[in-house]
């Protein structure tokens, strides 16, 4: 059983994400289970604070950009999912170099609210970010 009512591939988010935030920053969508959704970036210059690690604005855009993702996906077609708020906080330092692993399961999937919990790891498996991320869920309107 999934969660997901619009099915899309890590492929297929990754071309939509050419030109944005996500695609500069080179966040990928590593996999899609059944209920949670992981994602990954390498952290480099562009991520980095003046002390050398990971500024706590790009672990919040990650952050979002996976409960965000995922947040679509469990939409029904017809609807999607506007941000209303993201909080993070910030446990431990990652440093230039190293790959922030994400991994968002749902808190609540609701008809017109979801929220959603991120985790943000470092590759020895400390957390270095944990955030929540809740989201509007609004009917599309056609062009």
């Amino acid at each position: 059983m999934t969660i997901w009512r619009q099915h899309t591939t890590p492929d297929e988010i990754h071309a939509r994400s050419a030109g944005t935030v996500n695609g500069l920053l080179g966040i990928r969508i590593t996999e899609i289970g059944p209920d949670f959704l992981r994602g990954e970036m390498e952290v480099d210059e562009r991520h980095i604070q003046p002390f050398g690690v990971i500024h706590g604005g790009v672990s919040a855009v990650l952050a979002e950009t996976l409960g965000s993702v995922a947040s679509m996906m469990a939409c029904d077609p017809g609807f999607m999912a506007v941000g209303t708020e993201l909080n993070a906080s910030h446990l431990r330092p990652l440093p230039k170099g190293g790959r922030a692993m994400g991994l968002c399961t749902p808190l609540r999937i609701g008809r017109s609210m979801h929220v959603w919990n991120i985790e943000l790891r470092r590759e020895d498996g400390e957390m270095f970010c944990i955030s929540r991320l809740t989201t509007a869920i609004i009917e599309r309107k056609s062009a």
